[in-house]
């Protein structure tokens, strides 16, 4: 449940028209065992992929990084911004629970919901950082022109650097949000799927 910013490229060149802020997203797994709610809080701590600013396992993770392509055109002495299209290319690593048949009815409800809220919660990252890359092509796009490419090239490195820290402050003020309203946000999911199967239920 924690992102990790790889990096930021920035590619000078000429390119076609820009197109809205593009998402590269992959989804890989790691295998879980246990059959209790225990067993499998044991082996989240245990298997969970490592984020390094932290040095701790968590039960999600995403692994994020942002590439820029940028256009210039020069005329008369000046140069401009043209076209600027940022990609965030993120791999999203959840939690593949092996023993789901050998295990209580509650214990696989309570997986579902917490494993649905873990996927929720890793999306969510993807979408910040994809708000954040379409602010960054909207404000590179903005631009005025400059006395060389030189000079624009320079400036929207320093437009990126800048986005990227306010993409930071986003994701890490997302997680503390996210952190403390964990128990009740759960506890608030798993009656919801209790009063849907009871309907069902009902209704059949």
């Amino acid at each position: 449940m924690k992102r990790l910013v790889l990096s930021a490229l920035l590619a000078v060149g000429t390119i076609g028209p820009a197109s809205a802020a593009n998402v590269v997203k992959t989804y890989s797994y790691y295998r879980i065992g246990g059959k209790t709610l225990d067993e499998i809080e044991t082996q989240l701590a245990k298997r969970g992929p490592e984020v390094k600013t932290t040095g701790l396992r968590h039960p999600g993770a995403t692994q994020m990084s942002f590439s820029t392509r940028i256009g210039y055109a020069e005329k008369l002495g000046s140069c401009r911004i043209d076209s600027a299209v940022v990609t965030v290319k993120a791999k999203v690593i959840l939690p593949l629970w092996r023993q789901r048949r050998h295990a209580d009815a509650e214990v696989r409800l309570f997986w579902d919901t917490l494993f649905a809220d873990i996927k929720r919660h890793e999306d969510r990252h993807v979408e910040i950082a994809k708000n954040h890359a379409r602010e960054l092509e909207d404000a590179l796009k903005a631009t005025w022109s400059f006395a060389d490419c030189e000079q624009a090239a320079a400036k929207a490195k320093e437009m990126t650097v800048r986005m990227l820290a306010r993409h930071e402050k986003a994701q890490v003020r997302f997680d503390r949000v996210e952190r403390i309203n964990f128990e009740s946000r759960i506890l608030r999911l798993l009656k919801y799927r209790l009063e849907t199967i009871e309907s069902r239920r009902s209704r059949g």
